[in-house]
């Protein structure tokens, strides 16, 4: 896990579980050179169990992302190990006592980054991938005067109840380990990581991309050895068990009609939205499907469903295939105006 990044303190931050977050922390990093009118500011959030460099695959030279143009932001998800997380909060709130965090308390959090730490009023763009896009759903309806466009990719305004059930899968193999120890582990519970891993591998990635072994792509040369050093590597690479579920807690529970002022009323929360936006949800993703963006779409005034043309499913997004980048690079440097 890399240490190159940032940390803005937020001091107690009261969430909308009622609990209190104490001298929380969020993690970000930077590319690039803020205007001195301020007026070139992206904001690109991480996604479930990412670290910030993660993220950096969108970000470079001649990109939609470019350093060179634009000062991109790049803020942590709380519970990716980086921002305030079970793994790195003081007793008595570690491990399982962490509290739970909705994508609202999120976006909150990093709007205090942008606006007190930075003081950039207006953003570009804001955009992401997975819980990133959830994350850039949530902005256009939390603040929805401050930007000028949005890019969620593979993600969804609402977690729908397929995708909680996908979530219970995961949720179970974490914690059937006996060494998970009901989150009072000493050691990472590793047997319930790997199955937590293999559970992801069937929802990860399109029923063509496996019968087509795309997989060969990524210099993998059998199917078993892309499940374990593919998959099982990544749930293995510096994950917390805790960290995992205090961020698919999060992601179960999203939701932009629960933002502050909408009463659970997703639709209406939708049509706050006033920043244009193109939806890319994988055409093949098994958990974000399109069908929920066309939904989604119905109740925003200015919005366009782009699929991604990809066998690659949810993972379309991650930057792991050139081809699926170039179009959602896109789709940036076209709301950017390049």
């Amino acid at each position: 896990m890399t240490t190159e990044y940032e940390t803005f303190e937020l001091g107690d931050i009261l969430l909308q579980s009622g609990m209190t977050l104490r001298n929380a922390k969020l993690a970000y990093k930077t590319f690039g050179t803020l205007d001195a009118d301020k007026s070139n500011a992206i904001l690109f959030p991480t996604w479930y169990s990412s670290f910030i460099s993660e993220n950096q695959w969108l970000i470079g030279e001649g990109m939609g992302l470019d350093p060179a143009k634009y000062f991109i932001i790049v803020p942590a998800l709380f519970g990716n190990g980086q921002s305030s997380s079970p793994s790195n909060t003081p007793e008595p709130s570690n491990g399982p006592r962490f509290p739970n965090v909705t994508m609202s308390d999120n976006v909150s959090c990093q709007h205090r980054l942008v606006t007190e730490h930075f003081g950039i009023e207006h953003l570009r763009l804001v955009l992401g991938w997975s819980m990133g896009a959830g994350q850039a759903w949530q902005w256009g309806v939390q603040y929805p005067e401050m930007m000028d466009a949005l890019l969620p990719f593979c993600g969804s305004s609402k977690t729908a109840p397929h995708n909680v059930v996908f979530l219970e899968g995961v949720k179970g193999a974490l914690t059937a380990d006996a060494a998970w120890d009901n989150g009072w582990y000493d050691k990472q519970p590793k047997t319930g990581l790997r199955a937590a891993a293999r559970v992801y591998a069937g929802w990860g990635f399109s029923q063509a991309f496996y019968w087509n072994e795309e997989w060969r792509q990524l210099g993998y040369t059998s199917l078993e050895d892309f499940l374990v050093s593919y998959w099982e590597g990544f749930f293995l690479g510096g994950r917390d068990a805790n960290n995992l579920l205090t961020e698919l807690w999060t992601w179960q529970h999203a939701d932009v009609g629960l933002t502050p002022g909408y009463d659970g009323d997703t639709k209406k929360a939708l049509g706050a939205i006033t920043a244009r936006i193109i939806q890319m949800p994988g055409i093949k993703d098994l958990y974000f499907p399109p069908e929920d963006e066309d939904w989604a779409a119905q109740h925003i005034a200015n919005s366009e469903v782009r699929p991604i043309p990809s066998t690659w499913g949810h993972f379309a997004g991650i930057g792991a295939n050139p081809v699926d980048t170039e179009f959602i690079d896109k789709a940036v440097k076209e709301l950017l105006g390049d």
